[in-house]
């Protein structure tokens, strides 16, 4: 039988109760039942809860022959996108990825990411690094007019032309985008792109499992297959943990912890917080209610962040993702003279010092008045981050609900791009533009 992440609440159970923790438990089953139902807030974007079990072994095959394609013509492919169109493939593909794979011999195209910023040194460099490269782009935008995305677009599809011209680049570019509309899905058209659908019913943060993640962590060279195949583990599966974790996060709310500090012992998964953070981020954040979504990467941030999370305001809790098996085994030698005082740990395994680290850590913090959550892996490959990606977007539009917020919808992301258009001056934002004008 199939191994699964587990969840464990019991070092959060101080700060509150069990009785606490059950008590919400009816509205986290009545959540469910919503989303099943299909009839809450925000139910046009409800296209993930059972995307996993509805993609067909033919566009699995499908997406892994392009992304094969792309590997063997390219150095590099740049996948173009921001937000949701950009973190999940990020994510996976640094919990998979050899630390020090940029250092190293690339087998097949390396995976390099744009339009998730509007940094100009950060465009151009990585032009300059794809001077007389053979490179190949995919671009993931719905509409193809958003702007981070839309500018690194132009800059490298102009790029690409130039160096192995029109009809060689068509080749190369690939859009993910609308499946009839918007501005990228006429290009796509007008130039002949292989092209892959968003589905209009998956909202950005919940699109990993579409081709929007799932390109680019095939071209990388992962198996999305067994990612997929994880994530149908959890769909398929009881809500259990779904419902504890729900539960459990939502009666700390109550009880006066408004910051959720999502943390890992192993490095490679920074980019998975980084889409954990806006996943509930977006989704709860509104009606001025919501957990506040951090992280920190431990051990190395109980250097910076350890004096706070131990003794500051006690306003926090801590989800802790912990991997039980590391891929690779180092043994701590033994030396002769001892000077560092580490002969006690020789023998031992570098992953048996972080356990106890994370052990440690946990234990001061829950000491310190920091509820803890614990949610378990095996092992870091592709079907537990299937099963945990999976986990993390159900239990987020359960906790949404619980919270009584549409965890569907994002409101306040327009309001900055509003004041930047004006300040650009954008055609049709002519009285916008005076107005902030005339208060700058």
């Amino acid at each position: 039988m199939q191994q699964t992440i587990k969840i464990d609440n019991r070092a959060a159970l101080g700060t509150i109760t069990e009785n606490d923790v059950k008590a919400l438990e009816p509205a986290a089953r009545k959540a469910i039942d919503t989303l099943e139902n299909g009839n809450g807030a925000g139910n046009d974007f409800l296209g993930w809860l059972h995307l996993p079990s509805s993609i067909s072994a033919d566009e699995l095959t499908d997406i892994e022959a392009t992304a094969k394609q792309l590997r063997e013509c390219c150095d590099y492919v740049v996948a173009i996108g921001i937000g949701g169109s950009y973190l999940g493939a990020k994510a996976v593909i640094e919990a998979l990825s050899d630390n020090f794979a940029a250092y190293k011999p690339a087998e097949g195209a390396r995976v390099l990411f744009a339009g998730n910023n509007i940094g100009e040194d950060y465009l151009y460099d990585l032009m300059r690094l794809l001077d007389g490269k053979n490179f190949g782009i995919v671009v993931i935008s719905k509409s193809g007019t958003t702007t981070e995305p839309a500018i690194a677009f132009r800059l490298l599809k102009e790029k690409l032309e130039a160096q192995v011209g029109k009809a060689e680049a068509a080749k190369r570019i690939v859009a993910i985008t609308d499946a009839k509309r918007g501005a990228l899905r006429s290009l796509a058209t007008e130039e002949g792109y292989k092209t892959y659908v968003i589905p209009d019913n998956v909202g950005g943060r919940f699109s990993v499992l579409t081709p929007v993640g799932l390109l680019p962590i095939a071209i990388a060279g992962f198996d999305i297959k067994a990612l997929v195949a994880g994530a149908v583990d959890i769909e398929q599966g009881d809500n259990d943990n779904i419902i504890r974790y729900a539960a459990t996060r939502n009666a700390l709310y109550q009880a006066g912890k408004k910051i959720e500090i999502l943390v890992n012992f192993n490095p490679q998964l920074h980019f998975l917080a980084e889409w954990w953070k806006q996943l509930y981020g977006e989704s709860e954040g509104k009606d001025g209610k919501g957990i506040f979504p951090a992280s920190v990467d431990f051990t190395t941030d109980l250097h910076s962040m350890g004096q706070w999370i131990q003794d500051g305001e006690r306003t926090i809790f801590e989800t802790v993702i912990t991997v039980e098996s590391s891929r690779n085994e180092v043994v701590i030698p033994s030396d002769n003279d001892d000077l560092d005082g580490l002969n006690y740990i020789a023998g031992k395994r570098v992953d048996q010092v972080n356990k106890m680290a994370e052990l440690g850590t946990r234990l001061a913090h829950v000491d310190g008045g920091v509820p803890n959550l614990l949610i378990s892996l095996p092992v870091l490959n592709e079907r537990y981050l299937g099963q945990l990606i999976y986990f993390f977007e159900k239990a987020c539009g359960v906790s949404g609900y619980v919270l009584d917020v549409n965890p569907f919808n994002q409101p306040g992301v327009e309001a900055y791009k509003k004041n930047m258009f004006a300040l650009l001056g954008k055609p049709g934002y002519e009285e916008a533009t005076k107005a902030i004008q005339a208060r700058l």
